[in-house]
C-alpha cells in the first residue's frame, strides 16, 4: 500500500484519523504529454500542481507552464459572477451543454469560499452540474479561494492556460459570489456576465459600482413560474440604471436578459451576446489588447505577492514583523506604528543590500 500520512491535529475542524498516500512527483513529459493528449484527468494534475505547496512540484509547475505555448488567443474566457442562490451552477451546466451542443469544449473553474478555521471548501460544484460533470468534453475544477480577495483564486490564470492547452476553447470562470468587490475576474476573462436573482434590481441597487459597471451582460435568473412577473420587472429596473453608465467598449450597449436554466429558455440569447461581443473586441482590435493588458497585471500583482514571501524570508525582517505582531496581539502598540516600524526596517535592509 506503501506509505501513508495522517493529518496534523494541530487543526479541531479537521478528522486526525483521515489518512492519505501522497503522489510521487512525475517527469514533466507525464504532464505535457498529457494536455496534448487532451487528458482531463492529467489536467487535473496539473492543476493540483499548481495548487500545492511542496517545493518540487511548485518548481514543476513552473516548468510546466513555461513550456506552454503563449498563442492562447483562440479560446474564450468568460467570467461568470453573482450572489450566493442565484443559480450559478444550474445555470452555468445548462450554457455548457448548451456549448457542446455549438461543437465548444467547456472547462469550468469554479472557485468556492474558503473557511477562516480549517481553510478548506466545500467544493461542491460538480455535484450540481450532474450532466456537465461526466460528459466527455467538458471539464469541471472546484478551486478553493483560499483566502485570496477578488472572488478568484491565487492560480486561476495558470488553471485557464492548462485548460487551453488541453483543448478546452470556452473557459468559464466562476466566482465566489460574494458581493461588489468580485472584479479581478476581468483581469483574466474577455466578457463577463453577472446573474441577478428576480426582485434584486431596483434603480438603487442597479446603480451601485464595483462589479455592475464591470459587467458586460446581465442576466435575471430563475425567470419561471410565479417569479417571472419579478424578473421581468427585474429586467426593466435594471435597464434603466444602467443608462447611468457609459461602458468602457465603444459601441457595446450591456444588455439585460431573462433566463431560466430549469426550462433552458433565455440561453441562445445569452450565447449570442457572448457572441456579438467578442466579434466587436476582436474586429476593434481590443481583445488582444485587453489580453496583453492582463499580462502586465498579472505580473505586476504575482511581482508583489512575490516580494512579500521574500522580504519574509530574511530572518531579520521576519525577527521584526513576529515582534510587532505580538506587540499588536498584546495590545502594546497600534496598527499605524507597527506599520512604520517595519518600514524602517524594510529600508534599512535595502539601503544596506545596496
Amino acid at each position: 500500500m506503501g506509505q501513508y500520512k495522517k493529518l496534523s491535529s494541530g487543526n479541531p475542524a479537521i478528522n486526525t484519523q483521515f489518512t492519505f498516500y501522497p503522489k510521487e512527483v512525475k517527469k514533466l513529459s507525464y504532464y505535457t504529454d498529457g494536455l496534448k493528449q487532451k487528458n482531463r484527468y492529467i489536467l487535473s494534475e496539473c492543476i493540483t500542481l499548481l495548487e500545492s505547496r511542496n517545493v518540487k512540484k511548485r518548481s514543476l509547475s513552473d516548468r510546466l507552464i513555461a513550456s506552454l505555448s503563449e498563442n492562447t488567443y483562440t479560446s474564450i474566457r468568460l467570467g461568470i459572477t453573482g450572489t450566493p442562490g442565484v443559480g450559478k451552477s444550474t445555470f452555468i451546466e445548462s450554457l455548457g451543454l448548451f456549448l457542446i451542443e455549438k461543437g465548444y469544449r467547456p472547462a469550468i473553474l469554479a472557485i468556492d469560499p474558503s473557511s477562516h478555521t480549517s481553510k478548506g471548501s466545500i467544493l461542491g460544484d460538480k455535484t450540481r452540474m450532474e450532466k456537465l460533470s461526466v460528459h466527455p468534453d467538458a471539464f469541471i475544477r472546484p478551486t478553493p479561494s483560499s483566502g485570496v480577495l477578488g472572488g478568484i483564486a491565487l492560480y486561476t490564470k495558470e488553471s485557464i492556460l492548462l485548460c487551453e492547452a488541453a483543448g478546452f476553447d470556452f473557459i468559464i470562470v466562476e466566482t465566489i459570489g460574494i458581493g461588489q468587490s468580485e472584479v479581478e475576474v476581468g483581469n483574466i476573462t474577455d466578457i463577463n456576465l453577472l446573474l441577478l436573482q428576480p426582485g434584486a434590481g431596483d434603480d438603487i441597487q442597479g446603480i451601485k459600482r464595483g462589479i455592475i459597471e464591470s459587467a458586460d451582460i446581465f442576466v435575471v435568473n430563475k425567470a419561471d413560474g410565479p417569479q417571472l412577473d419579478l424578473a421581468n420587472r427585474t429586467k426593466i429596473s435594471y435597464h434603466n440604471a444602467l443608462q447611468f453608465f457609459h461602458h468602457p467598449e465603444p459601441g457595446w450597449d450591456t444588455p439585460v436578459f431573462l433566463c431560466s436554466s430549469l426550462e433552458n429558455r433565455g440561453i441562445s440569447e445569452v450565447f449570442d451576446a457572448i457572441m456579438n461581443y467578442i466579434r466587436l473586441i476582436i474586429n476593434k482590435g481590443s481583445f488582444l489588447n485587453h489580453r496583453k493588458m492582463q499580462e502586465i497585471n498579472w505580473f505586476e500583482k504575482q511581482s508583489q505577492l512575490l516580494i512579500q514571501s521574500l522580504v519574509l524570508l530574511n530572518p531579520e525582517i521576519k525577527k521584526v514583523y513576529l515582534i510587532l505582531l505580538n506587540k499588536l496581539k498584546e495590545q502594546k502598540i497600534n496598527s499605524p506604528l507597527a506599520l512604520r516600524k517595519m518600514g524602517k526596517a524594510l529600508s534599512k535592509l535595502l539601503i544596506t543590500a545596496s
